[in-house]
């Protein structure tokens, strides 16, 4: 982080007062930003609680306070659990979440209580998210959880940005989070997935990526396998979710910590990983080691980052490449979710999007998801270039979520011809022939159950059919997408209250509104000789 926009400790805070030696603390898990989750949201939202909350809980524990831990998957009254009385609250958000975290910042400053921002709007946004919060916290590890507890203060002219210099090299054990997993899995209908993690970091570069600068650390293996035997023992046949940035780095050593924690009793695993770690050998062993779900990157048809084996081929070539392994990889595995980024500067004209019409037809059995090109804050190096040379938009936070608003201007379409390309994509995926195929294709009743919800309950295309017929009816509109202006328009702003239902109230004046070249301004105080864009830069490789 940028230390020119952190606070001066001894000018900026005031340290509250108090004789209590155990501190009262309330951990929030924002997995949903508002009161009215979908179907698929109140299947699946406690399923995606993350392994850091749970450890500050734990570490929290460890240092003798008294810790409160919440999930918020969109059905729970978190006003309730921030009481007068309550020392320090730490919320972790994604940006799609962030305003619901600033109202909960809000509501705990009233009462009196030290806040504190982690997760992964805490990494992209800071100079943001410190505005509302006391603390914002980068990588973070124990003692840097236990200096924020000591020093317990607010500031008021503006939160303290704070991160430690890397990742910790060991977490709490299963067992030791046990109580928070499973208060979070009573939540959940049906599926019910535990939380593991083996690595974090990640050994590639991507551009696009948040880990591309953290460096990657397997967690201790035999402390991973004892964490799996002590799920195996709590549930019967547990489905493990894997956490990690992008799993099988070390692919022998943590198949064989799998296998052998597996030998006694059954598991099953969910990973998300890439298409170059899942080899025909590699495949067989994970089948063998019950791996149920799997989720791949492949991002583009043309050049987007190192993870596939198919990055020296382009177009048509790399998709009939890339649908004979995914087609390999169901053969092994009954669920494949393909992760596919729409409006990168490698696309131009119809071809991408036919394309994606095409892998669709060549692998009806893997679930396509289409994510938006989002440029989140500070989060991937490319992010820096798209601020300097002025394309990144100023979408309110609960739009940055990938399917609802793209925030990055397209290199090489207009809004209008963008959209009917996206929307004619969406509506073929997920037209009835085609989910009707799919579920032909999928094995289980977990997978076609799953695969049906998603499909039959999106309001995808209605929404982004909406979008375009604004951008062909409607200047104003299209004028702020062209970034001719940045006065939001009503079809965005009427939406913000709905979302955030009863935390709307609380809501900071002027938070719907954040600086979209924040992380440009923070580099060029630093490096001024880098402030202005070069000359015809153009994204065309990432």
């Amino acid at each position: 982080m940028n230390d020119a926009v952190k606070c001066d400790r001894a000018a900026c805070t005031a340290t509250i007062p108090s004789t209590r030696t155990h501190l009262r603390i309330v951990v929030i898990d924002l997995v949903a930003e508002g009161d009215r989750p979908s179907l698929f949201g109140r299947v699946m939202n406690a399923n995606q609680a993350s392994v850091m909350p749970q450890v500050i809980a734990v570490w929290c524990e460890e240092l003798g306070h008294n810790v409160r831990y919440e999930v918020f998957t969109g059905t729970e009254d978190l006003l309730g659990a921030i009481v007068p009385g309550v020392d320090v609250v730490f919320v972790s958000a994604f940006t799609y979440a962030a305003l619901t975290a600033y109202s909960l910042s809000a509501r705990a400053r009233k009462v009196g209580a030290v806040t504190v921002l982690g997760g992964p709007h805490a990494r992209c946004y800071p100079e943001d998210a410190s505005q509302y919060f006391d603390y914002v916290l980068g990588l973070t590890d124990k003692p840097l959880i236990q200096q924020v507890l000591s020093d317990r203060a607010q500031a008021r002219a503006g939160g303290l940005m704070l991160s430690a210099v890397r990742q910790p090299t060991v977490l709490p054990t299963l067992q030791q989070r046990w109580k928070f997993v499973e208060a979070t899995l009573r939540k959940a209908i049906g599926l019910k997935i535990v939380p593991m993690i083996g690595s974090m970091g990640c050994p590639y570069t991507c551009s696009f990526c948040i880990d591309a600068n953290i460096e990657y650390q397997p967690l201790p293996f035999e402390q991973v396998e004892n964490d799996l035997k002590f799920a195996a023992s709590r549930m019967p046949n547990p489905v493990i979710g894997w956490h990690d940035p992008n799993f099988g780095i070390r692919f022998d050593d943590y198949m064989s910590t799998i296998e052998r924690a597996s030998a006694a009793r059954p598991m099953r695993h969910v990973a998300e990983t890439s298409l170059s770690l899942l080899s025909a050998p590699r495949l067989a062993r994970m089948r063998a080691a019950n791996f149920v779900g799997i989720l791949p990157g492949i991002e583009s048809w043309y050049e987007f980052g190192n993870k596939s084996k198919s990055k020296a081929v382009r177009g048509s070539d790399r998709l009939v490449q890339i649908a004979d392994h995914v087609n390999l990889i169901l053969r092994h595995i009954p669920f494949v979710q393909t992760n596919f980024v729409l409006g990168l500067d490698t696309d131009a004209g119809e071809e991408p999007f036919a394309l994606s019409r095409k892998f669709i037809d060549l692998v009806p059995g893997a679930y396509p998801a289409y994510s938006l090109f989002t440029a989140y804050g500070r989060a991937a190096p490319q992010n820096l270039l798209l601020q300097r040379t002025g394309r990144v938009l100023p979408f309110p936070f609960p739009f940055l979520e990938s399917t609802r608003a793209m925030n990055v201007r397209p290199l090489h379409y207009s809004w209008p011809e963008f959209y009917r390309q996206s929307l004619a994509l969406i509506a073929y995926a997920w037209s009835g022939l085609r989910v009707w195929r799919r579920l032909r294709a999928n094995r289980g009743l977990t997978t076609r159950a799953l695969n049906f919800i998603r499909a039959t309950t999106t309001h995808r295309m209605d929404y982004h059919g909406h979008v375009l017929k604004l951008l062909e009816t409607d200047r104003q509109f299209r004028g702020y997408l062209e970034g001719d202006h940045q006065v939001l328009p009503d079809f965005y702003v009427s939406q913000i209250p709905k979302r955030l239902g009863r935390l709307q109230e609380w809501l900071p004046p002027g938070a719907i509104h954040h600086d979209s070249l924040a992380y440009q301004k923070s580099e060029a105080n630093r490096h001024p000789e880098c402030s202005a864009p070069s000359a015809g830069v153009v994204l065309t490789q990432m």
